[in-house]
């Protein structure tokens, strides 16, 4: 399993901006799908984006299309998720998951699959 440490949460007013990283402790051989996912107190988790070791594969949930943009620095092992625009419905645990080389992952159904997972970040959007 790949192993994963999240970092950039905190606090932010609405309409701020905030970027979270995931460093993977191994490189990209190791991994096919990297993503960001949070849960809010209360609700289940959801998947918010999601970007494959190439960058061409991009998912993102439709409560963040247009404010949130993933992406990637495979010579640094480490992926990004900029987060603009936030809402105080954004307040939630981040956390980063792997679909480590060698699981199946489908496009069909992106958010399932993940096998290895970060502690998480506390992200909170005050009004």
């Amino acid at each position: 399993q790949v192993q994963l440490v999240e970092s950039g949460g905190g606090s932010v007013q609405a309409g701020g901006s905030l970027r979270l990283s995931c460093a993977a402790s191994e490189d990209t051989i190791r991994r096919i799908v990297i993503g960001w996912f949070r849960q809010a107190p209360g609700k289940e988790r959801e998947g918010v984006a999601l970007i494959d070791t190439t960058g061409v594969i991009r998912y993102y949930a439709d409560s963040v299309k247009g404010r949130f943009t993933i992406s990637q620095d495979n010579a640094k092992n480490t992926v990004y998720l900029q987060m603009s625009s936030m809402k105080t419905e954004d307040t939630a645990m981040y956390s980063c998951a792997a679909v480590s080389a060698g699981r199946r992952w489908s496009g069909r159904r992106p958010w399932d699959g993940f096998d290895s997972w970060g502690q998480g970040t506390q992200v909170t959007v005050s009004s």
